[in-house]
């Protein structure tokens, strides 16, 4: 059996992460990759982390909305917390439209790249400590849900690729 795995394209998976779990761990890779952002002056190289970084932000939003949220909103009998993320992965998919397929252009290109980076920190932080604590202490099977997360996100980058 572990043969399959090693022979897989992807990586060996581990035991079955939750839904927060998974989501955490997406926050913090594309918090990585803004940094090395950051720190880089060459023009490939930024292109390059922007294209990963959309593709990152893209997918995320999209198990979020089709799956988490649905589910929080749900469990949570929530009115305010899964609107707000919403509409705010509205504003971060705008500047996503904005940089996808130019070229890195100068300043104005690093200020819409530093303005998503923002907004993101931003949504990561009230999900971190305001809708992660009460989707914990609910009675939602959390394990299922990042199975079902995960599941699409691996169709998503798929068809990315």
């Amino acid at each position: 059996m572990t043969a399959t795995k090693t022979a897989a394209p992807h990586k060996a998976k581990p035991a079955p992460k939750d839904a927060i779990a998974l989501l955490k761990a997406d926050h913090e890779a594309v918090s990585q990759l803004f940094a090395e952002y950051e720190k880089t002056r060459s023009v490939p190289n930024k292109k390059a982390l922007v294209a990963e970084i959309c593709t990152a932000l893209n997918v995320h939003a999209q198990i979020e909305e089709e799956i988490f949220y649905p589910a929080v909103k749900k469990a949570l009998k929530d009115k305010l917390l899964v609107p707000e993320a919403t509409v705010e992965h509205t504003s971060v998919k705008e500047l996503i439209a904005q940089l996808e397929g130019i070229e890195p252009d100068g300043e104005m290109y690093d200020a819409k790249v530093k303005v998503l980076s923002e907004y993101v920190k931003h949504h990561v932080k009230e999900e971190q400590n305001e809708m992660f604590p009460k989707i914990k202490a609910s009675s939602l099977d959390m394990v299922e849900l990042g199975a079902r997360m995960a599941a699409r996100k691996d169709d998503l980058l798929a068809q990315a690729a």
